[in-house]
């Protein structure tokens, strides 16, 4: 027998409206994008040098397009020289910024200079494992005028990812994603 306030509705006891009620808000929640839409995430998935699903990633969790990239050195495995197939990744990536940061011993101008033009600028990183409010300003600083939600962080230790976090950027790419 319902006490007072029941609604007579269905019993919510059993697993079946559960899954009926977790379906329902999944399909709301995922929208349904026309496929001109799909089709031109798709081509800026190419033009960026993602696979769909790494691309569908950073717009769902930032919600925003990507803008630059921002490579650790250690991502690049810049030592003195820029390995080919990391250079010949960063020269496919178009209409996008290709921005650095150093870690010592390598300098922002050796990068650059290593990286023979496929880097737009390099700046010095955070200490690793330094201060969030030192790695947020020397992010603040590497990113120049490309908005934070924009800025995918591509890194490749494991003091890294906690600087997307302190720069509030969007979103934080291992370099064996991108590298393969």
């Amino acid at each position: 027998m319902a006490g007072i306030g029941h609604n007579g509705g269905p019993e919510l006891t059993g697993t079946g409206w559960r899954r009926h009620c977790w379906q329902a808000a999944r399909a709301a929640l995922l929208p349904h994008l026309p496929i001109e839409v799909l089709r031109g995430r798709v081509r800026r998935a190419q033009e960026l040098g993602l696979d769909y699903k790494t691309y569908a990633s950073v717009r769902a969790a930032s919600g925003h397009d990507v803008v630059a990239f921002l490579f650790s050195s250690n991502a690049l495995r810049a030592k003195p020289q820029l390995p080919e197939a990391r250079a010949a990744r960063l020269a496919a990536l178009q209409a996008c910024g290709r921005l650095a940061l150093t870690l010592p011993p390598l300098t922002p101008e050796a990068l650059v200079q290593a990286a023979g033009g496929l880097i737009d600028a390099a700046h010095p990183a955070p200490r690793p494992f330094g201060s969030f409010a030192e790695a947020r300003a020397a992010i603040r600083a590497a990113r120049g005028g490309f908005k934070a939600d924009g800025v995918v962080l591509v890194g490749d230790a494991p003091f890294e990812p906690d600087w997307c976090a302190a720069g509030k950027l969007a979103f934080y790419l291992p370099a064996a994603r991108l590298f393969g």
